[in-house]
């Protein structure tokens, strides 16, 4: 997904960066992934299943939610929940950041970001890597020469909850306006 604070890619680089991220996660690389991939690249915000389809007409709807778990589970794409109850998409981190599956708790780590949701339009953003770190550090106070913000979270559930505590998917929403709707 593309961020807030970057252009999206030309349909042309995000298919070939769509086809390089997913032989980079070892995922077959198919015309339903390589479209449905690209889209989300060259989407601003977190794109709804529905938006897709209406993009891929063609795709029948199981493809395209195969696509999007396939995505999902490799760690290239992310699914945003809403309070409207419709999940959102949006690419994800870095394949290099995904962490083996065997460390389950750890795989969230690079879906720790915020976002913000307009309360008009219902589009969904994502906050991370914005600026030199990303949203939550930029926020969160420094607690540690390498503590990443999703150790400074565990930390301070910890020492709000108590030891044996383990956090496994972190949640930040800002709502409000986009610039589009405040205008």
């Amino acid at each position: 997904m593309n961020k807030i604070s970057r252009p999206a890619p030309s349909p042309e680089d995000a298919q070939t960066l769509a086809q390089a991220q997913l032989r980079e996660a070892g995922v077959r690389a198919t015309p339903a992934r390589i479209n449905v991939m690209a889209s989300l690249l060259g989407a601003r915000s977190a794109v709804s299943h529905q938006d897709l389809q209406d993009c891929f007409v063609g795709m029948d709807r199981v493809t395209l939610y195969r696509a999007l778990d396939c995505l999902t589970e490799a760690g290239l794409a992310h699914k945003i929940a809403s309070d409207d109850r419709i999940f959102r998409y949006s690419a994800g981190a870095e394949h290099g950041e995904t962490p083996h599956p065997q460390h389950a708790g750890e795989a969230l780590h690079q879906h720790q970001h915020g976002h913000f949701k307009c309360t008009r339009c219902s589009r969904v953003f994502c906050l991370d890597e914005t600026g030199e770190a990303g949203f939550l550090e930029s926020v969160l106070p420094a607690s540690g020469p390498h503590q990443s913000a999703a150790q400074h979270l565990q930390t301070a559930l910890e020492n709000t909850l108590g030891q044996g505590f383990r956090s496994m998917e972190v949640e930040l929403t800002i709502k409000g306006w986009c610039a589009d709707c405040a205008r």
